[in-house]
């Protein structure tokens, strides 16, 4: 079947839909998670209970994830979005909504349009103005389980346009494009492309690295479950660029709804003539399968991605030859990540020099970040490459919570750094962000407050790589344990001042020898720490005090007698250790010697009484309460 006929039926079916009554409701992992399914089996059974036809859509995730479950409800032309939604308001809204034409808008969080790009704007909510939804313009709007909501709103005409185009038209425009890879090394797409196309061997293959382990980072995955045409879309372009015929989408065993959705789509777009042995009827071939990772951290490093597809241990391997000219099975390989893919059709579609129009010099284009820890608005976007810091945190993510201010944002996960407030102001791209000592990375973003400490930070950070390595090479097997053992003394109050030194030596020669990408950023959060956060690891050692008050063994909790209740109950029965002494009308206070900081008592302590302080150091412990004071002492936690 010719495109023109598959997009002139797909436009007839979502006209169609257009016109009429329907809901959309998030069911990406994220909704999922916040209860989405039981929203979206609380609509089908009003909707069936009360004989109404009205199509319940489950969607992928627009990027609200603080909103979730979320759901959008167009009736009578009007389309309003309501977060948060439970089963227990289904009965009101399709009462009220469906039925009465009543929106509910004490419910709402604003009316969905559509911007230029055919992406979902919600205008009460100033953040749609600083973002720009090119691959996430489908995300949260449309059926990812459905082809005809993709063909409908443009997608697959790129790849009709490419498939007209000689191979090497389509590599120039790309790179006049200047799209670099979204995988976090930043490389250009047109020249791992060209170096594929131009190197002996065959056949040709495709990899799309959807293997994402960074902490805090789900962009491919909300990709993935939102819009995966866009993805195989773009993976068929690569093969007819650099003549490939068989492709790979690599994906962590730990995205089920991924896997079932990408798998929903390559079987439809199979069905439509868009995969096979003669694609939409040139006589092009390209066949996808997925494979299911088992979720090593080390296996989104290119080469061990690829000895895990062809069944050896997840290791890289040194470099050259790269995976252009002698990759799976030793054929020249495309591997590119899963943003890259779906930037592709939207360049062949838009021209590449819209594309290069957008962002900064040898910056071009959108990124797409994960926004997590102490912000308002925890999420996904997606802005312009050369957007700050600062607009991110304050315009898109709502700011800090509690009216806190930003001490520290952690790029790009454990292989980033962790930049100051003061470096906020930074453009966000590739060349900025690694004059900073950081990078773009996976994409994810970690916003932290001053109750955040950047040694521990680097510590968990380092935890995390360190498990993850393959230690195939010994910079980095034993390397990371050296370095993780210097923190850990660091952030016991057990080491030097020269360990500090030792500690930034030893993260640079790992640095600079490792074999992979995972030893070589694995000391990104450390060294950057040490740039600008140099004095709290100096308070940690010569004050034993941890100015965030986190490090376990530099910080303890006290009661302070004239503040406590004494009839009050909530510390002693809510501790998990016995640590609090006391029984009813009696004292309260705390054994050291049991307490396992876990904030348990904090936490629950009355405000009317704020009678449970976190201190570091001790001596910061009021004079008065002299008793509490000598006990700790005594039991050694100064």
């Amino acid at each position: 079947m010719r495109y023109q006929e598959l997009q002139t039926a797909a436009a007839a079916r979502w006209q169609s839909l257009q016109q009429s009554a329907y809901v959309l409701i998030g069911t990406a992992t994220c909704g999922r998670a916040a209860g989405a399914l039981d929203t979206l089996n609380a609509f089908r059974h009003e909707v069936e209970r009360r004989g109404l036809s009205v199509p319940l859509i489950e969607v992928g995730c627009m990027g609200l994830c603080y909103a979730e479950p979320l759901v959008v409800i167009s009736y009578d032309s009007s389309r309003v979005v309501y977060p948060n939604i439970s089963s227990e308001h289904v009965p009101r809204l399709v009462e009220s909504h469906l039925m009465a034409g009543d929106p509910c808008l004490e419910l709402a969080l604003g009316t969905l349009e559509l911007d230029e790009n055919g992406a979902p704007s919600i205008p009460e909510l100033p953040r749609f103005e600083h973002e720009l939804r090119l691959i996430l313009r489908r995300c949260g709007i449309t059926d990812p389980g459905d082809i005809d909501h993709y063909i409908a709103n443009g997608g697959y005409a790129a790849l009709d346009k490419a498939l007209k185009m000689a191979p090497e038209e389509v590599i120039q425009q790309l790179e006049r494009a200047g799209l670099r890879g979204r995988g976090g090394a930043g490389f250009s797409t047109a020249r791992k492309w060209r170096a594929c196309r131009e190197a002996r061997g065959d056949p040709k293959h495709i990899i799309c690295n959807a293997d994402e382990g960074d902490p805090g980072a789900f962009m491919d995955r909300e990709v993935m479950e939102g819009d995966p045409h866009q993805v195989i879309e773009g993976m068929v372009i690569a093969g007819h660029a650099v003549g490939a015929s068989e492709g790979y989408i690599y994906v962590r065993a730990e995205y089920p709804l991924a896997i079932k959705r990408m798998t929903v789509a390559l079987q439809q777009a199979a069905a439509r003539g868009l995969l096979g042995d003669d694609v939409l009827g040139t006589g092009v071939g390209f066949h996808i399968q997925i494979a299911a990772g088992a979720g090593a951290f080390v296996s989104g490093e290119e080469t061990a991605l690829i000895a895990a597809i062809e069944g050896k241990m997840s290791e890289p391997r040194p470099r050259p030859p790269y995976p252009s000219t002698a990759g799976l099975w030793d054929k020249p390989t495309v591997v590119n990540n899963v943003k890259t893919f779906s930037y592709v059709p939207l360049i062949l579609e838009r021209s590449p020099d819209w594309f290069a129009s957008i962002g900064t010099p040898g910056n071009t284009g959108t990124v797409v970040f994960t926004l997590a820890g102490k912000v308002n608005y925890i999420g996904m976007t997606e802005v312009p490459m050369g957007t700050t810091l600062q607009t991110i945190i304050d315009d898109i993510a709502g700011g800090v919570r509690g009216n806190g201010q930003v001490k520290g944002v952690q790029i790009g996960g454990p292989s980033g750094g962790c930049l100051p407030r003061s470096l906020l102001e930074t453009s966000i791209d590739y060349d900025a962000l690694r004059e900073a000592g950081s990078m773009i990375g996976s994409g994810g973003m970690i916003i932290m407050d001053q109750d955040d400490c950047p040694v521990d930070a680097a510590r968990f950070f380092l935890d995390f790589t360190t498990q993850e390595s393959c230690g195939k090479c010994t910079p980095c097997r034993l390397g990371t344990v050296q370095m993780l053992r210097i923190l850990e003394d660091i952030s016991t109050g057990e080491a030097t001042l020269e360990d500090v030194d030792l500690l930034r030596e030893l993260a640079e020669d790992v640095q600079h020898s490792s074999l992979c990408g995972l030893g070589r950023t694995a000391p990104n959060p450390i060294l950057t720490t040490l740039r600008y956060f140099r004095n709290e690891y100096e308070a940690h050692i010569r004050d034993r005090t941890c100015p965030a008050k986190v490090c376990h063994n530099l910080t303890a909790y006290f009661i302070v007698d004239e503040k406590c209740d004494r009839a009050c109950e909530h510390c002693v029965l809510t501790c998990p250790t016995e640590a609090i002494e006391g029984g009813a009308g009696k004292p309260k206070h705390i054994d050291q010697a049991k307490c396992v900081n876990c904030g348990t008592c904090l936490a629950l302590c009355p405000p009317e009484y704020s009678a449970v302080i976190k201190l570091s150091p001790i001596t910061e412990l009021p004079t008065e309460d002299r008793e509490a004071k000598e006990r700790a002492i005594a039991q050694g936690v100064s």
